[in-house]
């Protein structure tokens, strides 16, 4: 498919300008707000993934899959926290749990009686984990089965994939490795088979870990091929590495994350975001053999602290979403529903010759321009993302939606409706931005 030429590109340009403009216009207290915190935080910002131009909205609250911004405009919430807000803003059953908990006393200065039930739950639901241990987020629980890893075998090489993303400091798009974990990597092609068997042949000894997400998050939702995770698992079982599933994200995908979709039964799982029912949370586990390393009642065990690690608001937040809120009905229910979407989007993108098209598995999406780099990409998801905002939709500025429970057929035919108005008011533009669309 051939790009656009100046002029389009022009056109394009315009289009973009003139949404930024609406958008400026219309949150004035965001832009306020954003100018302030610049005055304490670096740009305004302390989380890097929020962040986009002119400025990124304020958002004052949120019930269900409602959001509503400082300056009173009303959404409905596509990105569920980046995968985290599975359960919704605020479900009763989380909301009474952690009341409960905030009554009995927060920071207890010992083991409380919720951490082994959330514990037990996580088990029970990933057979690949025989024992777990609980962290503050996805960036430790993948910071801490690598560390088990390298103890347990010894070694020191780390067998990562192109565009991955374990967490702020194990990100391997552009300009992660700056603030990486100093490891020995090899970042590998992800779903390129012979690129993993050819780097095993020379290296496979070597290897104490390879750590994987079944289907690439940030790296713009795309699928680990079946044949490519099983190749990676013979692979680590034939050389005596340790095969680490990351399903921070792909956990709800079904009851068992992506692994139990797949048949598949890692060494370890690490998990986060949602189980702790939307405050700070992170778990790995895996093998008995492996997590014993952290027995404390054995001489030489490894030692891992963390204040916060059981503290009992995430605990029993944890423990309501896991037995109420997102429960293997409810993750069946939005997995299919995303779908369904998914394939929606795609026939109409293709219906009106227009330049994206959506990735992804179940209820995370990634909503693309075609093409997919350069600067024509970077008019394009930004022309859909403003027009979005402007329709009361709220996605992430790359295009990532993820599903929560509170979401139903009705937020999804408003959705498709939006992006078909949008598709036909921009006629014009997309079709000069990229004259031989795909079908």
């Amino acid at each position: 498919m051939n790009s656009a030429g100046p002029a389009a590109i022009q056109t394009l340009q315009q289009a973009v300008q003139e949404a930024v403009n609406r958008y400026v216009a219309r949150n004035p207290r965001s832009a306020a707000a954003a100018d302030d915190a610049a005055r304490a935080m670096p740009g305004g910002n302390t989380r890097s993934s929020l962040f986009h131009r002119p400025f990124p909205l304020r958002m004052a609250q949120g019930a269900g899959c409602r959001l509503r911004d400082v300056d009173g405009h009303d959404y409905i919430d596509l990105l569920g926290e980046f995968t985290s807000g599975i359960a919704g803003h605020s479900p009763e059953p989380i909301l009474t749990a952690i009341r409960d908990a905030l009554a009995d006393g927060i920071n207890l200065s010992a083991h409380n009686m919720l951490e082994a039930r959330l514990a037990a739950g996580l088990c029970a639901r990933f057979p690949s984990i025989d024992l777990i241990r609980f962290a503050n987020s996805g960036t430790e629980a993948n910071l801490m089965a690598l560390a088990t890893a390298r103890a347990f075998t010894g070694r020191h090489k780390v067998v990562v994939f192109e565009n991955a993303y374990h967490g702020g400091l194990l990100a391997f798009g552009p300009g992660g490795l700056r603030v990486a974990v100093p490891h020995d990597y090899a970042i590998l092609p992800y779903n390129d088979k012979d690129a993993a068997e050819s780097y095993f042949a020379r290296h496979g000894a070597e290897v104490a870990a390879v750590l994987v997400e079944p289907m690439l998050g940030a790296g713009g939702c795309v699928p680990g091929d079946p044949e490519f995770l099983s190749l990676l698992a013979r692979l680590a079982r034939h050389h005596e590495a340790i095969l680490i599933f990351d399903e921070v994200q792909t956990s709800r995908l079904s009851a068992g994350g992506r692994q139990a979709l797949l048949g598949m039964t890692p060494d370890m799982t690490t998990i986060g975001k949602y189980f702790g029912g939307g405050l700070a949370f992170g778990a790995f586990g895996g093998r008995a053999d492996l997590m014993a390393q952290y027995d404390p009642r054995q001489a030489g065990a490894l030692m891992h602290a963390g204040t916060f690690n059981n503290n009992t608001l995430a605990m029993a937040a944890g423990l309501a979403a896991l037995e109420h809120v997102v429960t293997p009905d409810a993750l069946d229910r939005i997995n299919a529903l995303g779908d369904a979407m998914r394939g929606s989007l795609n026939a109409l993108f293709a219906e009106q010759g227009a330049p994206f098209h959506v990735t992804g598995l179940g209820s995370i999406m990634n909503i693309h321009p075609v093409p997919a780099t350069g600067a024509e990409a970077g008019l394009l998801r930004d022309l859909i993302f403003f027009d979005l905002l402007e329709r009361g939709f709220f996605i992430a500025s790359r295009g990532l939606i993820a599903l929560s429970v509170p979401i139903g057929p009705a937020e999804m035919s408003a959705f498709a409706d939006a992006v078909r108005d949008i598709l036909i008011a921009r006629r014009g533009v997309l079709g000069q931005a990229v004259p031989s669309a795909p079908r």
